[in-house]
Order: structure tokens, then C-alpha cells, then sequence
């Protein structure tokens, strides 16, 4: 998300200049939101880490508050030659800081609480957002700091995709829509399935056919992308969260590669269309360093340098304490925080090839350790 939105915004200033730059750069950056967890300095001359959160949060309805749903840790190296993407399980169980600011005491809970916990009482995104920044920070023992975030409502990059034209991926396994589908005898478009009081889909209903998106590669439409990533419940592999997590990642990296593709960056009205719907679907916590400085560092990398990794292998490490079931980090994901808080990410994926995810573009290779 966060690496997308720079990459995009690098592209449309190389083409639109200052002026542009200028034009939506208080549409785009915000001041503050990672509390302890920033990182000291107005300077990201160095090694850099980035918080990018997707939220379910209602419209106008802020007192339902809102829960981080997708949380990746991206970290760019000092050299500013890669990206490397990270997701943290929304139901991993890990200690959350008091937020005194918002009644919240502190304890134990999924790190989804976290920015709800933040966000409560008054504290909005900025609040959320701290706190949850404050929290993954406290996964590599509190060394892990944050040069920027980016809050993303999933449903808000329906027009930035709209913008780009659709995007392209490779559907790595087959996924059933449980949020979208038609009806076979009037073919109006519903919801295609009926849910249990935990949210949890049960049983199709009568005439209903959902959404199916099989194996191979193809273009989205916006709708059919935004679709496509919420999915967990249904999906062939049974990978469920894992799976989601890897479909998202793979969408901020073709959502990357189509914004800085010749039709976009070539095209000023394009350009000027997509920086327009950039503000609407990201908030870009910038800790004091101006969108110029972001964009200048981060020239260097484009989006086939973006290396997308699984959590945890991608398989389930579930514990189940007082009837409520929580994902549990092992040690390599523990040990890969702690390379992100040092910059030795590049070497430490060297040795663990395995954690490298399908892009949905192109096979997975190592990257180098230089």
C-alpha cells in the first residue's frame, strides 16, 4: 500500500513536477500517529521501515470504531534498491500498550485490537495507529521503529484501480467469493451466502452463484480486485488469513507495476487522475519528512525489486487459551522483525528462501545479499 502509493506519487512527479507534487501533497501526508514507535530524526537517508495497515472502518459511523484487518511491515534497505513486504496475522496474539489517552489500560489481546483499542474515545486513526505502531514495535522487543505508515481503507482504492484501469495478477489458487455473487433467475448482484452470528459464511443461498476466481492469470477490473483480496473463507487451499495476506501483498505489487507502466507515468491527465484518487484511499504518515525527500530516496526502487515474503511459512501456528483461538509468530518471523530493526533483511531471506511468497507475476527468486 505505502509502497505502491510512493512509487505511484515518484512516477507522477517525474512527470507533473513541483507543481503537482505540491498540489497533493496535503492531500496525502499526515503529521504524527507512531508515538514511541517513530523513528528519531526528520531523516530517511538510512535503512527504512514503513507500517502499512488496512482498516474495516464504517463511513460516518465512527463510534463502531475500526480494526486493522491486513498489517505489513515493509522495510527498505540502505542501499534504497529493494522492498520487502511483511504481513503480521490479524489474530496474532501479542501485548498491547496502554493507551491512557483512550481508556485503554493495556493487556493481552489479537494485534487487530490494537488500533481499535486506539482508536476509541476520541483517538480516531491518528490514535489507532499509534497504538498499533507502538505494538508491532514491541514484537522485536521495542528496536523495530517506524520511518512512516500508511492507512489504507481497502474500499477506497476502488477508484485509484478505477484510475489505473485494472491491474493484472496470476490467481495462485482457485477463491469463491463470499461477498459478491448474482442471482440465477433475475441476475442481480447480492450477497451469496448466509453467515453465522460469528461472521463465518455457512450455507449458499437459494438461486445464488457466487463470484469464482480460478487459477491463472488475468486482468482485474476494480471491483473484481478489491473482491478478490478481502477473500479468506474460501479459498482452495484452506490457507485462510495466510492466503488473504498473500493476495493482498500481491496487489500492492501489480497495483505498483501498472502506476508505473508507460500508460500511466506518460500520460498527465492519467497521472493527475490517479495522484487524485491516491488521497481519497491512503493516508500517508510522512514523520516529518517532506513527500519530496520520500520520493527522492525511493526513485531507485521499482516494483520488480519488491520481494513479497510469508509469515510463518504460510501455515497456521494456532493456540487456543480460554476458548479463544490466536496465531501464534514463530521464531523465524520473531528473528526476520529483528532483521528489519538492524537492516539485515537482505541477508536474512538470502538464508530463508523459503519465507519468499508468490509475486502472481513472475516465480520467486532469491534475492542477493549485496
Amino acid at each position: 500500500m505505502g509502497g505502491a502509493l510512493l512509487l505511484l506519487v515518484s512516477g507522477g512527479s517525474l512527470v507533473g513536477g513541483n507543481l503537482l507534487l505540491n498540489h497533493y501533497s496535503d492531500q496525502i501526508t499526515h503529521d504524527g500517529g507512531l508515538g514511541d514507535a517513530a523513528a528519531a530524526g526528520a531523516t530517511i537517508d538510512g535503512p527504512i521501515n514503513l507500517l502499512l495497515v488496512g482498516i474495516d472502518e464504517r463511513v460516518n459511523k465512527e463510534e463502531m470504531g475500526a480494526r486493522a484487518d491486513s498489517i505489513i511491515v515493509a522495510h527498505v534497505p540502505a542501499s534504497h534498491d529493494a522492498l520487502y513486504l511483511m504481513s503480521i496475522p490479524r489474530d496474532t496474539r501479542v501485548g498491547i500498550p496502554a493507551s491512557k489517552g483512550t481508556g485503554y489500560n493495556g493487556g493481552t489481546d489479537k494485534i487487530n485490537a490494537a488500533f481499535q483499542f486506539g482508536y476509541q474515545n476520541g483517538g480516531g486513526r491518528d490514535g489507532g495507529l499509534k497504538l498499533l505502531a507502538e505494538t508491532v514495535s514491541g514484537l522485536a522487543g521495542g528496536s523495530l521503529k517506524f520511518n512512516g505508515a500508511a492507512i489504507v481503507n481497502f474500499d477506497g482504492f476502488s477508484g485509484l484501480v478505477n484510475a489505473l484501469d485494472g491491474v493484472d495478477m496470476c490467481v495462485d489458487e482457485k477463491v469463491t467469493s463470499i461477498h459478491t455473487g448474482w442471482n440465477t433467475k433475475t441476475n442481480v448482484e447480492g450477497v451469496p451466502y448466509n453467515f453465522n452470528a460469528d461472521g463465518i459464511p455457512t450455507s449458499l443461498k437459494p438461486n445464488m452463484r457466487p463470484m469464482v476466481y480460478e487459477v491463472g492469470c488475468r486482468h482485474f477490473a476494480a471491483w473484481e480486485a478489491l473482491d478478490y483480496v478481502r477473500q479468506r473463507d474460501k479459498l482452495a487451499n484452506n490457507d485462510g488469513d495466510y492466503g488473504r495476506q498473500r493476495h493482498q501483498q500481491q496487489f500492492i505489487k501489480a497495483m505498483a507495476k501498472k502506476a508505473t507502466s508507460a500508460g500511466v507515468i506518460s500520460n498527465p491527465i492519467k497521472v493527475n487522475n490517479v495522484l487524485g484518487q491516491v488521497g481519497k484511499a491512503v493516508s500517508f504518515y510522512n514523520n516529518n519528512v517532506s513527500l519530496a525527500d520520500w520520493i527522492f530516496t525511493l526513485k531507485g526502487v521499482n516494483p520488480e525489486q519488491m520481494i513479497t515474503l510469508r509469515t510463518n511459512n504460510g501455515q497456521f501456528s494456532t493456540e487456543v487459551i480460554n476458548g479463544q483461538s490466536f496465531e501464534v509468530l514463530d521464531q523465524t518471523a520473531k528473528d526476520l522483525l529483528k532483521a528489519y530493526s538492524n537492516d539485515a533483511v537482505g541477508p536474512f531471506i538470502a538464508s530463508h528462501p523459503e519465507m519468499i511468497a508468490n509475486d502472481a507475476a513472475t516465480p520467486a527468486t532469491a534475492p542477493s545479499t549485496k
